[in-house]
């Protein structure tokens, strides 16, 4: 026993076991944030529940089951509700009935005891909306063109949806495509003419010509905006008439909702399809009702946009940094002290980095951008205030020391015998840089611009303060010049999660998002990383013979 204690093979087991546990349980955690985000969008049954109140009335309650729980019975005597005392437990049910315009609240606790009579019918709808949420219901006729019809097939009903939903997409295309265009054409020529001014060069020729081409552009944006406001009344001239859990029948116009579903009459094919569908449709469409609706297209563009900005800005920052440090410092005390302070950088908590990149990018170096280049956006600032471009320089600071360690530690490992070599044969010291050291510390650089891309993707808190916002009425790349505009605030995965996890006015309703939106930055992680790492293991195989 002794010499196997001596021999260390405990040690390898025990090492070897935690990594076990700590994979499991990481591989557990996603599982967890995977199931619970993924089932968010399966198409769930609906129920109609017979409940008897305590005034001995009934009611009918129309909606999906969130949740069950076991309640004590003394909890619910202590509440004052009006229970058998002679029973234990109790089963209560959460049940999701939408219809917000005409409920107090989306969820509502169901006691067992009080549920008269359960059914799943088959005719039961589930209209999803672009404001107010789902609408549980069953639609009993329609309104097309002003005329009510009686509703005879589920097909009547699509047909029409799907015609408000194309008018609907090319209203919006319209808005952000040649409204948007012409909007910013206007805001160009107004701050080039403000320019003439400030400089005193403004003359009636230049005024004549700017006003002719604005002329042309409002003349434009007249007929874009009656043919905006034509999309918007063929949209709104159909309606469908739905009898709610109330008994009351509902007119709710198409042009608010996006899709019809009946998942009590949907096979497992249909379900898996439509699951799919409402994936797809998470990952590509934008955010609705405060984030708490529709999907993250927006966040996951802004996220990926400034993880490769920063990639960009931070990678040749550390690599110089590194090459400095390692070839051409001098080994005096100087040289250790930076390395302290580098390694001391990557302590420092990441919303000290947030304050720093407020105070220096945004307010000093932003608004010095401002007063050179556009005073005449004054007051307004352009790059004065938080952006991507700002975001990404702040993280770039804060996964530099990850850079900067990780290609150190590669130049250390090639062998100095082949410095040596290469300057024997003629080479410069920069050549011998250039095309032996970097290229082959290339896969320690790549391994450092991973630990970055991933540190950087996960960050909320600095770029609360320097560039993310709830909601971005633009992303930072369209078709007007300059096309990339990196003054832009943006939306990101990491602050959508806190934003709707945190913020949302219904808790209950947000916490699948949540899950969703978390699986959804993990697997962006994922994304990147394996990108890098593809590109690392390209570049070991095709430098491994300089190593011979």
């Amino acid at each position: 026993m002794k010499n196997w204690f001596r021999s260390g093979s405990p040690w390898i087991w025990m090492t070897g076991g935690a990594v076990s546990i700590s994979l499991i349980a990481v591989l557990g955690l996603l599982m967890l944030i995977a199931w619970r985000g993924l089932t968010y969008f399966w198409p769930s049954t609906i129920h109609e529940f017979n409940v008897q109140l305590e005034d001995g009335s009934s009611r009918i309650v129309i909606g999906e089951i969130y949740d069950r729980e076991v309640v004590p019975i003394q909890r619910l005597l202590e509440a004052g509700v009006k229970i058998d005392p002679t029973l234990e437990t109790v089963e209560r049910i959460l049940v999701k009935t939408g219809n917000r315009e005409y409920v107090d609240l989306d969820f509502s606790w169901l006691l067992g005891p009080a549920i008269t009579q359960q059914s799943t019918p088959a005719a039961l709808a589930v209209f999803e909306r672009f404001t107010n949420g789902n609408f549980y219901g069953y639609p009993v006729a329609v309104e097309e063109d002003g005329v009510t019809k009686t509703l005879t097939s589920a097909e009547q009903l699509d047909v029409l949806i799907e015609r408000a939903v194309e008018l609907n997409n090319k209203s919006q295309g319209l808005q952000k495509g040649e409204i948007s265009s012409v909007n910013y054409e206007l805001e160009r020529i107004r701050l080039k003419l403000r320019s003439y001014e400030l400089k005193d060069e403004l003359t009636s020729e230049i005024e004549t010509k700017y006003q002719k081409i604005a002329d042309t552009l409002r003349a434009k944006y007249q007929i874009y905006e009656a043919q905006l406001f034509s999309y918007r009344d063929q949209a709104n001239r159909d309606a469908v008439i739905v009898r709610d859990m109330r008994g009351v029948e509902v007119r709710i116009a198409l042009s608010n909702v996006l899709e019809v579903t009946y998942p009590n009459d949907m096979g497992i094919v249909s379900k898996i399809t439509h699951w799919f569908g409402n994936i797809g449709s998470f990952i590509s469409s934008d955010p609705r009702e405060a984030n708490t609706e529709g999907g993250v297209f927006p966040a996951i563009f802004g996220t990926i946009f400034m993880v490769m900005l920063m990639a960009v800005i931070v990678t040749p920052l550390g690599v110089v940094a590194a090459i400095y440090l390692h070839e051409y410092a001098p080994k005096n005390g100087l040289t250790k002290m930076i390395r302290i302070a580098v390694i001391n950088l990557a302590g420092v908590p990441s919303i000290v980095y947030g304050v720093f990149g407020l105070g220096f990018f945004v307010y000093m170096l932003g608004g010095s951008i401002d007063d050179l280049f556009y005073p005449e956006s004054s007051p307004s600032p352009v790059f004065g205030s938080p952006g991507v471009l700002w975001s990404a320089l702040t993280l770039a600071i804060l996964t530099l020391p990850v850079v900067i360690v990780s290609t150190e530690e590669g130049l250390s490992r090639i062998p100095t015998s082949l410095r040596q070599g290469s300057l024997a044969l003629g080479a410069t010291k920069f050549e011998t840089l250039w095309r032996i050291i970097v290229p082959m510390a290339s896969p320690a650089i790549m391994t450092g611009l991973i630990l970055a891309v991933a540190r950087a993707a996960g960050e909320v808190a600095p770029l609360m303060l320097v560039g993310v916002v709830k909601l971005a009425p633009t992303l930072p790349v369209d078709m007007n010049f300059p096309y990339i505009h990196v003054e832009r605030k943006f939306m990101h995965l990491g602050f959508h999660i806190y934003d709707v996890g945190f913020q949302s006015p219904n808790v209950e309703a947000a916490r699948p998002l949540v899950y969703a939106t978390s699986f959804l930055l993990v697997t962006v992680i994922i994304g990147l990383n394996l990108t890098a790492i593809g590109v690392r293991n390209h570049l070991r195989e095709k430098f491994k013979n300089l190593e011979l």
